[in-house]
């Protein structure tokens, strides 16, 4: 009784927390930086991501297995693995680049997650026999921490897409600079002047800051993609050697496997045009788009259709 009384109270925390994070950003979007503001919602951040971990060591206390037996559990490893990120990206970058990403996309999967699913789900249930392996935990957490930093990767070249392709500045009558500030604080103008100028042909002020707020996006996103590409090669690897010993195949082309490998390509893909000079850039921001939307017909689409050898993972939504 006291774990699901912690557990209720540390998932409406978590989530009161990171609502608040939202506010704070999206008044630091629509009002001039007030000082401490910033350094209040990376503090939220922080908590957000210890009330989380506290959830999950909880039900992995009160079940005895690692929380990743459904989709209830895989949305708020989901959330966790997105502050993880914000987090490591506050420690390589003071600024935080991702802050703008991983934020909003915390609060969306765990309020999917409390809201979204119905209440059978959220209780913690005897493993099936396939998932009572040592691999759930290699295998399911790799394909979940990829899934996240893909996520991220991909929002950020959908907003370098948007932001090349537009052609004012000003974005609903919010100065493109303020947007620049949102996203990555201020800017060096003077250390990094004359080398932006050794690549384009800007002359005007407001262009030069557009074309540094896409080389930001674009540096992002290839690193952010690649860590989630590494992630996502090690679950589908770890996943073959389990489902060799689960099922006596490596590969079953089951739907969740087959849409685990297109999704596997389409950022392969990504990760080739990357290393094609011609191909940088615009053309890889373009895949990683495309590869967004795979990745949730992988992730959400097989689980809702409930079909294949992962049926396990499928789901209701709350009824009204």
């Amino acid at each position: 009784m006291i774990f699901v009384t912690l557990e209720h109270i540390l998932t409406h925390l978590s989530f009161s927390i990171i609502s608040i994070v939202i506010t704070i950003h999206l008044m630091t979007l629509l009002v001039h930086e007030i000082i401490g503001l910033r350094d209040s919602s990376e503090k939220g951040m922080i908590a957000t991501c210890f009330s989380i971990t506290g959830l999950l060591v909880t039900r992995w206390i009160s079940s005895r297995h690692f929380p990743l037996s459904n989709l209830y559990e895989s949305l708020i490893f989901l959330s966790w693995s997105f502050s993880i990120i914000h987090m490591i990206s506050k420690i390589r970058n003071q600024k935080n680049d991702l802050s703008a990403i991983t934020a909003p996309s915390a609060i969306f999967t765990q309020g999917f997650a409390t809201s979204g699913l119905s209440s059978e789900m959220h209780q913690s249930s005897i493993l099936v026999p396939a998932l009572q392996s040592q691999w759930l935990m290699m295998h399911v957490s790799m394909m979940l921490l990829s899934y996240a930093a893909l996520l991220c990767g991909s929002l950020l070249s959908v907003a370098f897409l948007v932001i090349t392709f537009r052609k004012n500045i000003d974005i609903f009558g919010i100065d493109l600079i303020k947007i620049k500030s949102f996203f990555f604080g201020k800017i060096e103008y003077l250390n990094e002047k004359k080398n932006v100028f050794k690549h384009t042909s800007f002359v005007s002020f407001q262009n030069y800051y557009k074309y540094q707020l896409t080389q930001r996006l674009d540096y992002w996103s290839y690193r952010v993609i690649s860590l989630g590409f590494t992630f996502l090669t090690i679950g589908i690897l770890s996943g073959a050697v389990w489902a060799n010993e689960a099922w006596g195949s490596y590969w079953n082309w089951d739907p969740k496997e087959t849409w685990a490998f297109i999704t596997w390509t389409i950022f392969a893909i990504y990760s080739h045009t990357r290393t094609n000079q011609t191909l940088q850039s615009t053309n890889s921001a373009l895949v990683a788009s495309i590869g967004f939307l795979i990745i949730w017909i992988c992730y959400f689409g097989i689980n809702l259709l409930g079909i294949g050898l992962h049926s396990y993972g499928s789901f209701t939504l709350t009824s009204n």
